[in-house]
C-alpha cells in the first residue's frame, strides 16, 4: 500500500519539476529502484495511471531500471553481490555489513514536451 505514497511523491516532484520548465506534457519518467527497495513496479504504474488523470502527466511511460544489490564488508572492506540465502562476505565470511547500492529509489529524468 505504500506505493500509492511513493507513486504521489513522484507525480509531484514530476509537476513541479515540469512547472519549472514550463512543459505542456510529460511523456515519460526514467525510476532507478533497488533490487532491496519493498516496491512493485506494476503497483507504481496502477496508482500513477489514477493519479495522474487530470494533469499534464496523464498518460506518461514510467520506465523502470532496477539496480542489482551491492554489499560493503564492513571487516574487510570487499563489495560484493550477496547470495540468495546470504549477506555473508564472500571473502572473509563476515556478517557486518552495509548495503552500497540496490535500496534507492529516485527519478533519473523526466521527458517532456
Amino acid at each position: 500500500m505504500h506505493e500509492l505514497a511513493v507513486t504521489q511523491s513522484i507525480l509531484d516532484i514530476a509537476l513541479k519539476n515540469a512547472e519549472k520548465v514550463s512543459a505542456k506534457r510529460i511523456t515519460g519518467i526514467n525510476l532507478v529502484i533497488g533490487r532491496l527497495a519493498s516496491v512493485v513496479d506494476d503497483s507504481i504504474q496502477f496508482y500513477w495511471d489514477i493519479l495522474s488523470d487530470g494533469t499534464i502527466a496523464k498518460g506518461a511511460q514510467l520506465n523502470f531500471t532496477r539496480m542489482r544489490t551491492e554489499m560493503c564488508c564492513l571487516d574487510c572492506g570487499n563489495i560484493f553481490t550477496p547470495g540468495e540465502d546470504t549477506f555473508a562476505c564472500p571473502v572473509c565470511e563476515g556478517n557486518r555489513v552495509r548495503v552500497s547500492q540496490g535500496d534507492e529509489l529516485r527519478i533519473e529524468s523526466i521527458d517532456v514536451e
